[in-house]
């Protein structure tokens, strides 16, 4: 794994030179910047504006569009843009490396998008720390009431830094992250029952590669690995120990985008299964190099992998499902909960109830048009078409639920392939009440794959655990939170491919340097203000 040795050095000079370029724009323009919301073009202006959007792209647009020019966007110009005099562009950036591209942009200042957004709290945290964001507050109440009404004052609440609105956050809608799945036709095939135990799992991935009960041969994975959380964090998790009061205030208790189990007992027995299973050859060799999920999708579609955690939902959504019966007809897959922890729960974190952070830059000058954009978003039917499409081409409406037309031409069913990353407001499927969202999540999939899809995200809402919200910013992760999730990432690869004779050293080295790199200052901070909490 020489990726990370080559990385040390050199990320760590990038990320500094990143932020201290960062931290100079910010110097420079803070003078005048605080007129940005009020200086911008838009509806009544009389002048044509570009609003820049930031869009992911996890490279699977569909032919005959493009990641910046697809049904969703041509939609938006026509209802959004033409109306009010915008003109809306979007800027890609990869899924797979959006912190570290959105770093950049920030950086920029003349480049930046005027929407951004994020999963990470610490980059929001640092941005917001650093003076980067447009105050929102006024902007919400003036041209943001069908937002505000929309998201309400709870979730609101999560884009506060210091008594200010910064961040827009979407409203997440299904709150379960992660189920298991197993290849039923391999158990059937040997006999065995479905694993509910880490121990009971280690004797199945044994059969699966000594028995080879789908004849794959030297390619068989019996478990499925990458370096994203939804691989590794239900491991993790059950085998992590009963908390006392003290342990509480450990580091990883808010469970965010960088917060990870690291100094809760058991722990290193994760590691340390994990680094069993790869010696034994039971895991994907080059897992550390996987941060998107491709090879890993890839495999299960070709029916190499026998059993791998994911997203809720995810294997029926992104098709993979439907890929590997295509490739191995006969193959079966099953929503299983697979890490019983010592207590006889199935332990897993939840997400809180924001999801992504939509931020508006400092530096911007269209910040009321961005603001009109996501008060657009959030009114009348906007919202719901975007996400679902056109009415008996798309999807068809049962019981007040739009479930997808199974006949839809592949033209048009691309139509919303990234539905979720351009409604950036919520996160799910949003029809109205808890119930019927939750349900549109579920039949967003063919009506063969409903059953399981709907048991995987009974299973993602399973013995999960909360996440805790501080009464306020941890400082400390604001400015070392990135590069500790680089560092648990690094963490995680560098135990799990040691050899066993190593482990020890290794998982010393490691931890030393995790601490060292923020972990102990995040530490102390969140120790200090759980304790006011309480």
């Amino acid at each position: 794994m020489r990726l990370f040795q080559r990385r040390k050095t050199g990320k760590a000079s990038s990320v500094l030179a990143v932020v201290t370029a960062f931290t100079l724009l910010l110097s420079a323009c803070s003078s005048g910047s605080d007129s940005a919301a009020s200086s911008s073009g838009g509806a009544g202006s009389g002048n044509r504006t570009t609003l820049k959007v930031e869009i992911f792209d996890r490279g699977n647009t569909p032919a005959g569009y493009t990641i910046s020019d697809s049904y969703l966007t041509r939609f938006i110009q026509k209802k959004f843009g033409d109306p009010n005099n915008i003109d809306v562009q979007f800027v890609p950036v990869p899924r797979s490396e959006e912190v570290q591209k959105l770093n950049v942009l920030m950086a920029s200042g003349s480049e930046v998008p005027d929407i951004v957004f994020t999963y990470d709290s610490g980059t929001f945290n640092r941005y917001a720390e650093q003076g980067g964001l447009t105050e929102l507050t006024d902007l919400i109440n003036k041209d943001g009431t069908n937002l505000k009404k929309l998201l309400g004052d709870q979730t609101l609440a999560y884009g506060q830094y210091d008594g200010q609105q910064l961040a827009i956050p979407g409203k997440r809608l299904v709150l379960g992250k992660y189920a298991s799945y197993v290849r039923q036709d391999w158990l059937d095939a040997l006999g065995l029952p479905v694993p509910q135990t880490a121990e009971e799992l280690h004797t199945t991935l044994k059969a699966f590669k000594e028995k080879d009960p789908g004849k794959v041969g030297s390619a068989l994975i019996p478990m499925g690995m990458s370096i994203a959380p939804a691989q590794y964090e239900p491991l993790i998790w059950s085998f992590i120990q009963p908390l006392t009061e003290e342990q509480k205030y450990t580091l990883t208790q808010q469970l965010g985008s960088n917060d990870y189990p690291t100094l809760l007992p058991g722990f290193k027995d994760a590691l340390k299964y994990m680094n069993t299973l790869y010696n034994e050859g039971l895991m994907s060799k080059d897992f550390g190099l996987d941060k998107d999920k491709k090879k890993l999708w890839e495999d299960v579609s070709n029916g190499k992998v026998g059993f791998y955690t994911e997203d809720a939902g995810e294997i029926y959504i992104s098709g993979t499902y439907k890929n590997l019966q295509t490739n191995k007809p006969g193959a079966v897959m099953t929503p299983m909960d697979a890490f019983k922890n010592s207590e006889g729960k199935f332990a897993k974190p939840a997400y809180a109830p924001n999801a992504m952070y939509v931020m508006i830059p400092k530096t911007s000058k269209n910040a009321e048009a961005a603001m009109k954009y996501l008060d657009w978003m959030a009114s009348g039917n906007n919202l719901f078409d975007l996400q679902f499409g056109v009415k008996d081409e798309n999807y068809e409406l049962v019981d007040g639920v739009p479930q997808i037309k199974e006949d839809a031409s592949p033209e048009i069913a691309g139509r919303i392939y990234n539905s979720g990353d351009i409604a950036i407001i919520v996160n799910g499927k949003y029809v109205g009440d808890d119930k019927k969202n939750e349900e549109a999540y579920v039949v967003q999939v063919e009506s063969k794959y409903r059953d399981d899809m709907r048991k995987s995200v009974a299973i993602s809402n399973t013995d999960t655990i909360q996440p805790v919200r501080f009464s306020k910013p941890i400082e400390a992760e604001a400015r070392y939170g990135n590069g500790l999730q680089d560092k648990f990432m690094e963490f995680i690869v560098k135990t799990t491919i040691s050899k066993p004779s190593d482990f020890e050293a290794v998982y010393d080295s490691m931890m030393k340097d995790y601490m060292a790199s923020g972990g102990q200052a995040i530490l102390d901070e969140r120790t200090e203000a759980y304790k006011a909490m309480k």
